[in-house]
Formats: C-alpha cells, sequence, structure tokens
C-alpha cells in the first residue's frame, strides 16, 4: 500500500513539473518549486507560533484547536517534501479558511480509523511491590579472599614468577 501511494506521488509530482517546464521553461519552473517551499515555511512557522498561541492562551473550542493543530502538521509535513502539489496542498492546509473547510473530512477520517481500532482489555494483576510494612528475610554474608586471583596462564609463555 504505501509502496503503491509513493509512486502515484512521484507519478504526480513528475507529471506537473514536466507539464510546467514544457509550458513555461525549465527555469521558472525551478524558481516556482523554490518558492513555493520557501513561501510554505514561511507560512508554516506563523502558523505553528498561532497554534501554539492558541494552545497556551486558553482554548474556547478543544476539538477545533485539535483538528486545528494536525492540519497545521499535515501542512508542514506536505509543505517539506519535496514537489509543487505536495507544497500547493501543505499551503491549502496552513491557511486557515481552508483549514475550516478540510475540519469536517479530518474529523470523519479519524472517526473511521477508530472505528477499525481492536479493543484491548487488561487485568490488573501485574507483579506485587513491597509496601512500606513488609520486610524480606534474609543472610549477609560477607566474604574475603584469602590470596590473589591470578592471571589466566597464557600459551607458550612460561607463567610470570
Amino acid at each position: 500500500m504505501a509502496m503503491r501511494l509513493f509512486l502515484v506521488y512521484v507519478l504526480a509530482e513528475l507529471a506537473v513539473v514536466v507539464g510546467l517546464a514544457s509550458t513555461i521553461g525549465i527555469g521558472w519552473t525551478f524558481l516556482i518549486l523554490v518558492g513555493t517551499f520557501a513561501l510554505g515555511l514561511a507560512v508554516a512557522g506563523s502558523q505553528i507560533k498561532r497554534q501554539v498561541r492558541l494552545l497556551q492562551s486558553g482554548l474556547t473550542s478543544p476539538q477545533g484547536a485539535v483538528t486545528d493543530g494536525a492540519l497545521v502538521a499535515l501542512g508542514v509535513v506536505l509543505t517539506v517534501i519535496p514537489g509543487l502539489v505536495t507544497s500547493v496542498l501543505g499551503l491549502l492546509l496552513l491557511a486557515p479558511p481552508t483549514r475550516v473547510l478540510a475540519r469536517p473530512a479530518v474529523a470523519a477520517l479519524a472517526a473511521r480509523g477508530l472505528g477499525r481500532m481492536p479493543l484491548i482489555v487488561t487485568t490488573a494483576t501485574g507483579p506485587r511491590r513491597a509496601r512500606p510494612g513488609d520486610y524480606i528475610d534474609g543472610e549477609v554474608v560477607d566474604v574475603t579472599d584469602t590470596e590473589r586471583p591470578g592471571l589466566p596462564p597464557t600459551f607458550g609463555r612460561p607463567p610470570a614468577p
């Protein structure tokens, strides 16, 4: 699945770059690629700062802040991935008006993904820890060596005196 998705990504990016280069030229295409990347990073930085300020100032609607944060993170990732298509999609996700439009789609995808998660039930019967009143009965043995251990014998040489 991931390999197919990567192949679709590469083919889409290649088709756009080849089409754009044949229409306006290689130099202008390169400038557009670099420009969308730089613009994406600039917008990403401002939107990340805005999201952090919103989270620090107290939330009026936590659901909107969570989905906006996820969309900003996805937009940053898409702008950093090389290519014109991903940079444009990332810029669209970083723009607040388009995030409002994308929010229901993200919520639907998250709900669909949560519906497929398996339910895992565990019991609380782990190893028992010692409580402050518990004690362990044992015996301390003091060991003293009477002679120093020697080095292991070497092959081909006589032992040292």
